[in-house]
């Protein structure tokens, strides 16, 4: 099993992690606040402002106070990003 930090000492596996997205959008927000009334939300912001979000494959969500590109490098995972705007 391989771990990946994700800030402030804090680990998720990488084998059961589905995606990492950004909390800016309200469908995101949404998924969130969903997540934390079924008590399927892990907070790991410790505090700070949430930069990244992880669904898993069990249906938690992870909130990290880290943005995912910076959690990526870390884990050396190759990053492409196309923004369409």
């Amino acid at each position: 099993m391989k771990l990946i930090g994700i800030g402030f000492g804090s680990m998720v596996s990488a084998d059961r992690m589905v995606a990492v997205i950004t909390p800016d959008s309200a469908p995101v927000k949404r998924l969130i606040q969903e997540s934390r009334e079924r008590g399927m939300l892990i907070d790991a912001t410790y505090g700070r402002k949430t930069a990244s979000v992880f669904i898993m494959d069990s249906g938690h969500v992870v909130l990290s106070g880290v943005a995912a590109e910076k959690i990526a490098a870390r884990a050396g995972i190759d990053v492409t990003l196309h923004e369409d705007e």
